[in-house]
């Protein structure tokens, strides 16, 4: 089913729980090396859909593919080529990074030796090198997702599932948890990543899918879906309010739409076609009226945007609870 080179492919998908339709012919194919991003409200089907590709959970049809192995027919085969980190870490917090790294590593019938030297790597590789003595209790909400990520990891998996990584992290952790994602795939891991942070899927995926009751409604890179709702736009904020609807005629003229104004802010925004151009015409022909500006700039839609477009509300609408409505015992417990 899956074309060389696909990671991951999936076809009709279907799930239900009693009377809601978690999953409703949603197709999926990510490409080997690369980092798709799952986007999508809460219940939109985002959790389930990973729940299935990792074999945790039964579907009710259509056909899935990960690493080239059946989901259903070869499940095993899929459980021994991939990794799995959920919205909460897996890790024991009374045992050290290193102690928590070798369990996994016997987890999966490695020898003691070998579960050492690949808990030794990994602390290396996620920058815990010098922590992997330390209890994990101590370790802040950054080094333990890392530590989790080298967890999922532990047999270098071909393909790696990470349902809302960073949910509850700090700037900080965030950005750590980024960098480990980023080196992953620079190893050739491919990812499937959830999240209801549209920042983290601007910066990570090389393509999102957005998801909306079940299916998928939208799909493309970054820059792409923030192309699909009117392109590059022109934003400014005058200096003075009583001269804001002059600058708007002026700005309708220039750009060729009609632009949108607030008069609490002094802002004005409109499309444009011809991005530099555009913006000196603009700067040239408010000068010449006379109309003084604090701010002028060109920017593309952000993708909290493309959502709110997409799907009728914005992501931070949605809470960060995920779509589980099953079994609710961690990744790691059910793929060991």
């Amino acid at each position: 089913m899956a074309p060389n080179g696909t990671a991951i492919v999936a076809e009709g998908l279907r799930k239900e729980y009693k009377q809601t339709r978690a999953l409703e012919g949603f197709d999926l194919t990510v490409p080997e090396g690369s980092i798709c991003g799952l986007l999508g409200p809460n219940g939109a089907g985002k959790t389930t859909a990973v729940r299935i590709l990792s074999t945790l959970l039964e579907f009710d049809g259509g056909q899935a593919e990960v690493a080239g192995f059946d989901v259903v027919r070869q499940a095993a085969q899929v459980r021994y080529r991939i990794g799995v980190t959920g919205q909460s870490a897996a890790v024991d917090e009374i045992l050290t990074g290193r102690q928590n790294l070798e369990m996994f590593g016997r987890l999966y019938h490695l020898g003691a030796a070998e579960a050492r030297r690949r808990a030794d790597a990994l602390l290396e590789r996620f920058g815990l090198a010098d922590t992997g003595g330390k209890s994990v209790k101590h370790y802040s909400g950054g080094m333990r997702r890392r530590l989790d990520l080298a967890a999922s990891l532990i047999m270098a998996p071909q393909v790696l599932f990470l349902d809302e990584p960073t949910t509850g992290l700090d700037p900080r952790g965030r950005i750590e948890v980024w960098e480990a994602i980023r080196s992953l795939v620079a190893g050739g891991t491919t990812v499937l990543l959830t999240t209801q942070y549209l920042e983290e899927a601007d910066r990570l995926a090389d393509r999102i899918v957005v998801l909306d009751r079940g299916r998928m409604i939208a799909e493309g890179s970054p820059e792409r879906l923030k192309s699909t709702i009117g392109g590059d736009q022109l934003d400014l904020v005058v200096a003075d309010a009583a001269e804001l609807a002059e600058a708007a005629r002026i700005i309708a003229r220039v750009c060729g739409a009609e632009p949108g104004t607030r008069p609490d802010t002094r802002e004005i925004t409109a499309p444009v076609r011809h991005r530099v151009a555009t913006l000196t015409e603009a700067v040239r022909a408010l000068d010449e009226a006379g109309i003084a500006v604090e701010d002028i700039a060109l920017r593309r839609p952000t993708l909290d945007e493309v959502f709110l477009r997409l799907t009728g509300h914005r992501a931070e609408a949605a809470d960060h609870r995920g779509d589980h409505r099953g079994d609710h015992r961690t990744e790691k417990e059910t793929a060991v």
